[in-house]
C-alpha cells in the first residue's frame, strides 16, 4: 500500500483511538489460564494483539469475538491449554511471541513459535537464557524465531536481574514463574512498563535503588471484565501533529495513562508542548483520562539515561517533533531501536534526509537540528507500523506531497491511522 499526505490547512477536532496492544495482549492472555470467564470491552483490530488471539485459540482457549470488539474468553487454567497442532504464528509481534514463550516453557507438551520476516530477525536469546535457567529446554536459530520449546521435567524459580531494560522480557520471565516452583524474582535498575506486574497484581519491592518483582505457582490469576483504554502510543502521533500544525484543539478521550508508559507527555511538556489531562479515572488496574492538545511553539532538548525506556516507542515521532522544534532535539542510549520492527534509528535518519532535515546518526540515537523546512518526498516505512506514521506526521508539516511506500505497516498498531488523520484535516 502506498500513502500520500500533503501540508495541511486544517487539524483539528475528536477521535478515538485504538485500545491499548500493551494491555490488550496482556489482558488476553491472563483471561487465558485464569480460572473463570473474562470479558474484555474495546479490544483493538491491529494484527499484533490478533495475533495473540489467534494463538491462544490454538492452544485450545475458548474465544469469542463479538462484532462490537468485546472479547470473551474462557480460562482454561494453568494446565488446560491443549498442544498445538501447528507452529504457532505470533505475525509481527515481538509481545507476542516473548510473553506466550513464558507460558509454553512451563507447559507439559512441547510447541514452536515463528513469526514473519521481521519478527524472525529480532533477538530472541534474551528470553531464551533466563528461561533456560529455570529449566526449560529451549531452541532458537542463530538467535532468533523460529522458538522451539520442548518438554522438560519442570521449571525452578530462579533471581534474575535484566541487563537491560525490557518489559517483554520481565514479563516473561514473571510468568514463567507462575509454573515454576519457588519464587521467581525480576530485578530492575531502569523501570519498563509495568502493565503485567499490575494486572496480575504481583508483589513489588524496592531496596538498592532497584525494584523487584515477584511470581510464584501459588499465586491467584484474576478474571473478570475489563474495559480496555485507549492506546497512548497511538495518542503520540496525534499529539506531535497536532503541536506542529494544528488549528484548533484535538481532544482525545479515554487514553492509557499508566506512568510507566507515558514519558512522551514529559517531553513534550519539556519541549513546550500545550497538553492537558481532564477526567481521570481507572479501568481495572490501568489509569486513563482524556487528552486535549494545541499547537505551540517547541523547543528542542535532550534525552538519554533513564528516560529512555519509557519512550523508546515514541522516539521516532519525538524525532518529527524535533524536526519543527527550535534548537537541537539530542537522543541518546536509544540503542534498543536498532532492534525493532527495523532498525528505527536508520530508518528515521533516513527517511528524515530524504525529506530535506538535517540530522546527525549516532550509534544509540541521533541529533536533529529543529526548523530546517522539510520538502515532500517517498519515503519508506521500512515495514514498520512506527516509522510509517511518524513520516506521515513529518509529511503533514512539509511543503508539497509526501509518499509513504508500505504504509499499510500502520495496521499493526493502529489500523484506523489514516482515516484519523484524514477526518483531523475535514473541515466543519
Amino acid at each position: 500500500m502506498i500513502q500520500s499526505v500533503s501540508s495541511s490547512i486544517r487539524f483539528a477536532g475528536q477521535t478515538k483511538l485504538p485500545a491499548d496492544k500493551s494491555i490488550a495482549h496482556r489482558a488476553a492472555l491472563f483471561a487465558s489460564f485464569a480460572n473463570g470467564i473474562s470479558t474484555l470491552y474495546n479490544f483493538p483490530a491491529s494484527a499484533d494483539p490478533q495475533s495473540t488471539l489467534s494463538c491462544l485459540q490454538q492452544l485450545g482457549v475458548p474465544i469469542e469475538v463479538l462484532p462490537d470488539r468485546t472479547v470473551i474468553i474462557q480460562g482454561v487454567g494453568r494446565y488446560g491449554f491443549r498442544k498445538p497442532n501447528s507452529p504457532l504464528d505470533c505475525g509481527n509481534s515481538g509481545t507476542t511471541m516473548r510473553l506466550i514463550s513464558g507460558v509454553l516453557a512451563g507447559q507439559p507438551f512441547s510447541s514452536e513459535l515463528i513469526g514473519d520476516a521481521s519478527l524472525s530477525s529480532r533477538p530472541m536469546g534474551r528470553i531464551a537464557e533466563p528461561l533456560r535457567k529455570m529449566g526449560a529446554h529451549i531452541s532458537l536459530a542463530d538467535g532468533h524465531a523460529p522458538i522451539r520449546i520442548h518438554r522438560s521435567k519442570g521449571l525452578h524459580g530462579i533471581d534474575y536481574e535484566l541487563p537491560i531494560a525490557s518489559a517483554q522480557v520481565k514479563s516473561c520471565i514473571l510468568l514463567a514463574g507462575l509454573w515454576a516452583s519457588g519464587t521467581t524474582i525480576v530485578r530492575e535498575k531502569i523501570p519498563s512498563r509495568d502493565h503485567t506486574e499490575r494486572m496480575l497484581n504481583l508483589s513489588i519491592s524496592h531496596s538498592n535503588e532497584k525494584c523487584s518483582i515477584r511470581s510464584n505457582l501459588s499465586h491467584p490469576i484474576p478474571h473478570g471484565t475489563f474495559t480496555l483504554p485507549g492506546d497512548f502510543s497511538a495518542a503520540a502521533f496525534v499529539l506531535v501533529a497536532t503541536s506542529i500544525i494544528g488549528t484548533g484543539p484535538v481532544y482525545l478521550p479515554n487514553v492509557g495513562l499508566n506512568p510507566s508508559r507515558t514519558g512522551l507527555l514529559t517531553v513534550l511538556k519539556e519541549m513546550g508542548a500545550n497538553i492537558q489531562i481532564r477526567n481521570e479515572s481507572v479501568s481495572g488496574t490501568e489509569p486513563m483520562g482524556d487528552l486535549i492538545v494545541q499547537r505551540a511553539s517547541l523547543r528542542g532538548i535532550t534525552i538519554r539515561g533513564d528516560q529512555i525506556p519509557n519512550i523508546i516507542d515514541e522516539i521516532p515521532i519525538i524525532a518529527v517533533a524535533g524536526a519543527f522544534a527550535s534548537g537541537t532535539t539530542t537522543i541518546h542510549d536509544a540503542l534498543e531501536l536498532r532492534y525493532k520492527e527495523c532498525d528505527r534509528i536508520l530508518a528515521t535518519v533516513t527517511n528524515l534526509r530524504k525529506l530535506g532535515a538535517q540530522i546527525e546518526e549516532f550509534e544509540d540515537g541521533f541529533a536533529i537540528t529543529g526548523n530546517v523546512p522539510l520538502h515532500g518526498n517517498t519515503v519508506d516505512s521500512f515495514d514498520d507500523h512506527r516509522i510509517a506514521m511518524a513520516m506521515a506526521i513529518a509529511g503533514l508539516g512539509a511543503t508539497g506531497k509526501s509518499t509513504i511506500l508500505k504504509a499499510n505497516a500502520a495496521s499493526v498498531s493502529f489500523p484506523e491511522f489514516w482515516d484519523t488523520l484524514a477526518l483531523l484535516q475535514e473541515a466543519h
